[in-house]
């Protein structure tokens, strides 16, 4: 049985592939895969043929409004079939696919997949029901861990593995914004790859933004879109916590300091 050699495992690879080589692997980057692949089968997730998942996309389509033959105005309607898939052979870079290799990203609940898209108060958002064609064996790579695991020295077998598998939900979770350099997905992308080589249908992660579970498919085919409506976003709701401490910058003419609780 492989085991990781390290609880840092996957973080050296994660810095290896977004800022030294990712075509050409390393010995150890290759040894590292190994051991993932074979620690997945703890992981395995069979999701049954006709299931039901989601997906949003923002926006909308529209469609002439008339009241006894006269043309009134454009109403907005859900986006087309053809809208609500990636288009074959063309995608831009995601966590989990390459540029120009498309998956189907999908979640397990609506309001996830509504989360997902990152709307703004007023926007419109398509979301679409798949169902799946077929039995689908995916990896799946939530933990339930949310923080970093961090030890001072090496621990057991077990303890490692937990380590880098929380480190791999985090990153496969990490909310992803437009200005992220696309080697930030080097990493995510790699071992997507990995699960897909070695015959799984997908890989299911972590939202960061909703309850569910988000789903990436590597074959479009693997799921049918069967329903589609249309959602206006009425209200937002942000959540705060600090992360660090504070700091204070002290002037001359200081004489105390108030802290604020």
């Amino acid at each position: 049985m492989l085991e990781f050699k390290s609880w840092r495992d996957f973080r050296e690879f994660e810095q290896t592939t977004k800022n030294q080589a990712r075509y050409v692997r390393a010995p150890e980057v290759e040894a590292f895969l190994n051991t993932v692949l074979q620690t997945t089968e703890k992981r395995v997730e069979v999701i049954a043929k006709d299931q039901i998942l989601w997906r949003a996309q923002l926006g909308c389509d529209w469609e002439p409004i008339y009241e006894e033959n006269e043309y009134i105005d454009d109403g907005p309607t859900p986006h087309p079939p053809e809208r609500m898939k990636p288009l074959s052979g063309r995608a831009n870079e995601g966590r989990a696919n390459p540029k120009g290799i498309p998956y189907l990203y999908l979640a397990t609940n609506r309001d996830t997949a509504l989360a997902e898209v990152r709307p703004w108060l007023g926007s419109y958002i398509s979301v679409g029901q798949f169902k799946t064609s077929r039995e689908l064996r995916l990896v799946n790579c939530t933990t339930g861990q949310n923080g970093f695991l961090v030890y001072p020295k090496e621990p057991s077998a077990e303890k490692r593995e937990e380590s880098v598998w929380t480190d791999i939900d985090r990153a496969f979770a990490r909310p992803v914004t437009p200005s992220d350099d696309i080697a930030d997905y080097a990493p995510t992308q790699i071992i997507a790859e990995l699960f897909k080589a070695n015959s799984f249908d997908g890989v299911a992660y972590r939202s960061s933004l909703g309850d569910g579970h988000n789903i990436a498919l590597f074959d479009l085919d693997m799921a049918k879109l069967v329903r589609c409506s249309l959602f206006e976003v009425k209200s937002i709701s942000f959540e705060f916590q600090e992360s660090a401490n504070p700091y204070i910058i002290r002037t001359d003419y200081d004489i105390d300091v108030t802290y604020d609780n």
